[in-house]
């Protein structure tokens, strides 16, 4: 649905920071949500350091990437258009596995509530249909 440029176009987080290559599903409409993925390289720079014997994705960044798939919905409804998406905080996180080079990390996150600029998301991530971490996040649009 949204390759890596048209994501580029709507959020404004740039290599190495962006974590979402693709959106495959997305509705701000009713359920407002969106489904894409990061496919996790070998070469991403974090992994020279956890950890270079068995790297594995570091869970904040697996949160991170949650949070961008639903600054994706966010900011593709008409009133957010070219804000910025900031983090207000986390709430009822787990990680159930983990994340190694060339997984392919599907991210969910549905916006359960939004109040003006303050909303909070619920986000999955998994692999191969299991689930390796899972949050509500809070955020703030400015």
């Amino acid at each position: 649905m949204l390759n890596i440029n048209e994501i580029k176009e709507i959020i404004p987080h740039r290599y190495p920071m962006l974590l979402i290559d693709r959106v495959v599903e997305m509705d701000i409409e009713d359920k407002m949500f969106v489904k894409g993925y990061k496919n996790v390289s070998a070469n991403e720079a974090y992994f020279q350091g956890h950890y270079p014997q068995e790297p594995i994705m570091p869970g904040v960044l697996q949160i991170e990437a949650l949070a961008q798939a639903g600054a994706v919905a966010i900011l593709s409804m008409e009133k957010y258009k070219g804000k910025t998406p900031l983090f207000a905080g986390t709430n009822k996180v787990r990680f159930k596995n983990k994340v190694v080079p060339g997984d392919k990390l599907d991210l969910y996150c549905e916006i359960i509530k939004i109040k003006g600029p303050i909303g909070v998301g619920k986000g999955i991530a998994s692999v191969d249909g299991k689930t390796v971490c899972e949050a509500e996040i809070l955020f703030a649009i400015g």
